[in-house]
């Protein structure tokens, strides 16, 4: 016999599933994103496993974008032609989509999103500070992008999600999201861990810190978050990106890892990666 009671397990999935829903789709109307056995990426990639963790994916997103506006090409295109500052959060959300659709659509779907992002980097140039001319289709831009949201997309996951992941499984990573990387095309693009450690490191002299990174650090890492408990998961979350970043961006952008509370972070980011999967797999 079926019980009448409510259960409270269930509703309280329904709302973390709710919530999560209503930060990544801007209207409850907009259609959730189907998995395709004949997506770009193959079903039972590692790529799979490492874009489908919510709260990682999260945190490794805020350390990205951390990283990428060291680059000052990178940091022209958001600066001079995106409302960055006054929509923070549209822009997570159209950056997840696109990650999402390059892993889970349908090729075709994943095709069309990669023409479109290529059609508004078009027009998307102008000059630097110093003069310099940038352009957001630049290969070697569209490199830096690609490699700094890769790595920390993965270091987050395996801090906090999978920390035994084996080196083979890293390099498959590399190999499976290089696809979308060349599409939009970006060159050079790693296909292991080595060679994507090896390129940041290239891009090491070209990165700076300055006022307009100052600026774009402040908005996202001060980001209001609404009523007190959202406050504190979004301190643990900028906590965890900053602890992910690679220690030569930390230092540039003069930000500490967490020293004594470290364990405390890595349990609290842990346990809202396994809550959030939880309500997202019911």
């Amino acid at each position: 016999m079926t019980s009448l009671l409510p259960n409270p397990a269930a509703a309280v999935r329904r709302r973390l599933a709710r919530e999560v829903h209503a930060v990544f789709h801007a209207s409850p109307d907009e259609p959730r994103l189907l998995r395709s056995p004949d997506a770009l990426i193959a079903p039972g990639s590692v790529a799979w496993r490492v874009h489908g963790d919510v709260t990682t994916m999260m945190v490794g997103g805020i350390a990205a974008l951390l990283l990428q506006m060291l680059h000052p090409a990178a940091l022209a295109g958001v600066w001079d032609h995106s409302d960055f500052e006054a929509d923070m959060l549209g822009r997570l959300r159209r950056t997840a989509r696109f990650i999402a659709i390059t892993t889970y659509a349908d090729r075709r779907d994943g095709a069309a999103i990669i023409g479109r992002v290529k059609a508004i980097h078009d027009r998307v140039d102008g000059t630097l500070p110093d003069g310099t001319a940038y352009s957001a289709n630049d290969p070697a831009t569209l490199a830096f992008v690609h490699v700094a949201g890769a790595l920390c997309f993965l270091d987050a996951y395996i801090r906090f999600a999978e920390p035994r992941m084996t080196r083979a499984d890293q390099d498959l990573y590399f190999a499976e999201v290089a696809g979308t990387a060349i599409a939009l095309g970006a060159e050079p693009v790693p296909t292991s861990r080595a060679e994507a450690e090896a390129l940041l490191a290239a891009f090491r002299p070209a990165l700076v810190a300055d006022g307009r990174t100052a600026h774009i650090r402040r908005l996202i890492l001060g980001a209001p978050a609404g009523h007190p408990a959202a406050a504190a998961v979004q301190t643990m979350l900028m906590q965890a990106a900053i602890d992910v970043l690679p220690a030569r961006a930390r230092a540039m952008h003069k930000l500490e890892p967490s020293r004594l509370t470290r364990p405390m972070l890595n349990l609290g980011t842990v346990g809202l990666s396994r809550a959030l999967r939880w309500a997202l797999n019911g």
